[in-house]
């Protein structure tokens, strides 16, 4: 029987990267099953992904880390492998908007989506209902300006407890400390609209109703400490005309997030997402 796994790197650009890796893959009698390369002419770096399956019993994880190794060393490569059948465990947190969480637990219960989620945190209690329904832990966590350090020290601890490997913010709304940023970076995904920073503050939706857009949005992006502005993963956008009230373009942009965010979570956790700076290279 067949054992998938997903081979991701980047290193600066030079000859023989490709035979390097497609001669250690041989090694194994590996099959290729998918691969995709992007060569960043500005930067001189080559971004590429590789699923492989490998008939060896004896290819286990880490023997072919352990392997890789040197062939990643030679070539200053940054690089992930990973057993494609090992779903990444996923920590959604709310508030009290629903129709994300909704959306993303309905595409995991459906077996579409490339994750177990094992565990739903709000800061409100409004959305456990949901999270039973659907046989998922809820845990309570509060925030005030007083207990916000005991809150995200206790978010930490539920990220180690469960061995989360992603943490997605899915219309959460509380800023994180930067500190937790610097904790979580590469493995948390947020929404937004993207109406800012034009429309900041309450009510963007009918900010942008006011000045009669055109275009309504949704950005999914790596959390960082700088504020809606981490590496962008998915955008999604939805046309509309002068009949759209206020509460339609609400309706709207909910429908964006919803599919921004999903593709996001799916295209990292099937290791499609590669981070360069502050923009991500992304094989979907």
């Amino acid at each position: 029987m067949k054992t998938e796994f997903v081979l991701n790197l980047s290193c600066p650009e030079r000859p023989g990267i490709l035979h390097a890796v497609t001669s250690f893959l041989l090694r194994y009698g590996c099959d290729i099953t998918e691969h995709q390369q992007f060569d960043d002419a500005d930067h001189g770096i080559v971004f590429l992904r590789t699923s492989f399956a490998t008939p060896d019993a004896a290819a286990t994880l880490e023997r072919l880390r352990a392997d890789f190794a040197p062939v990643a060393a030679e070539f200053g490569m940054e690089w992930q492998l990973r057993n494609a059948a090992v779903r990444p465990r996923v920590l959604v947190m709310v508030s009290r908007f629903d129709h994300c969480l909704a959306d993303l637990l309905y595409r995991w219960r459906s077996n579409a989506l490339d994750a177990e989620i094992v565990l739903v945190v709000s800061n409100h209690p409004d959305l456990a209902p949901l999270a039973a329904a659907e046989g998922v832990p809820f845990e309570h966590v509060p925030v005030t300006a007083d207990t916000k350090s005991r809150a995200e020290a206790r978010l930490l601890a539920l990220v180690e407890e469960h061995q989360v490997d992603l943490v997605v913010l899915a219309r959460y709304m509380q800023v994180l400390s930067d500190d937790l940023c610097k904790r979580l970076e590469g493995r948390a995904i947020n929404i937004h609209h993207s109406f800012l920073p034009s429309f900041a503050g309450a009510k963007p939706y009918h900010q942008a109703h006011r000045r009669g857009v055109k275009l309504v949005g949704a950005t999914a992006h790596y959390v960082t400490a700088d504020l809606d502005e981490g590496p962008i993963i998915e955008q999604e956008i939805i046309r509309v005309d002068h009949r759209a009230s206020a509460d339609r373009l609400v309706t709207v942009g909910r429908d964006a997030e919803r599919l921004a965010l999903a593709r996001a979570v799916n295209w990292h956790c099937q290791g499609r997402v590669l981070i360069h700076g502050n923009r991500t290279v992304v094989f979907s």
